[in-house]
Formats: structure tokens, sequence, C-alpha cells
């Protein structure tokens, strides 16, 4: 990604490399006018134990985030896709990306189901960066902590 691109995918500049601001409004507005807008959120549930249940949870809570009008980010669903959780160094390293990525997102919902010690990190890591938090029951209804 260019550094005149923006998070909405349209660039500040046109074809030829000036600065046009009116197209890139133009377009800004007809995006909200179709999609609205729809905040990123980190979904934080539980991977390890029982992965494929916690696997299929995790896709059944982005799909949730999506009909809220959210963009979910799920990284237990990206990173062991390339990434062995299994291996100290490559977890950790995955731990370090989350972090990275949870302070891109506008907010944290975690599932209270299952509460693991990597979702523990991640939900105190969202009180540090003073992120909103949601806490969400096996039925995707919030609930209070």
């Amino acid at each position: 990604m260019s550094a005149t691109t923006l998070d909405i995918g349209f660039s500040r500049k046109n074809t030829e490399g000036y600065l046009d601001l009116t197209s890139y409004h133009a377009l800004k507005k007809l995006q909200r006018e179709q999609f609205g807008y729809r905040p990123l959120v980190y979904i934080c549930s539980p991977y390890s134990g029982d992965t494929e249940a916690n696997v299929e949870l995790a896709r059944q809570f982005c799909s949730f985030a999506v009909a809220a009008g959210k963009i979910p980010f799920a990284p237990h669903l990206h990173y062991p896709q390339f990434m062995d959780d299994a291996d100290p160094d490559q977890r950790e390293l995955a731990m370090f990306f989350n972090r990275v990525l949870l302070a891109k997102c506008e907010a944290l919902w975690a599932y209270v189901g299952r509460v693991s010690l990597g979702m523990r990190l991640e939900i105190g890591w969202a009180r540090d960066l003073e992120l909103p938090i949601k806490f969400f029951d096996s039925e995707f209804q919030e609930v209070t902590p």
C-alpha cells in the first residue's frame, strides 16, 4: 500500500500522480453510501485446546461481527495458516503481530464462554490501549463481565 492510499482503498492522487481530493472524496462518499461506516474490531476467542471447535467458533463470531456492520479481524484464523501455534517461538511472534494489529482496531470483542491465557493477554493489551471492549456469551449476546 502506498503512502497516498488510505484505509478505504482509494488513492488521493490521480493516475498522473497529482493530488486529486475531489475524486477521492467523491469515491469515499459513494463507498460510505453503499457500505456505511464499518469499524475494524479485533475478535478475541480461544484457539488452543479443541482447535477445530474453536476455529468454528471464531468463524461464527466473525460472521456475527459482519452482520453487526463491523470488519472483523481474527488473527487466530489467519496465522495458523502458516505459523505453528505449538512452536513457542512462532507463537510468541504471532502474539507480537496480534498486539501490533490490535492497535489498528477500534475495539476488541471478547468471547467469554472460555477465556484462554492468550485472550487474557489480548484483553489486557486492549485495556492498555484504552480500546472499547465488549464481551459476548455463547449466543453472541453482549454481557457485562
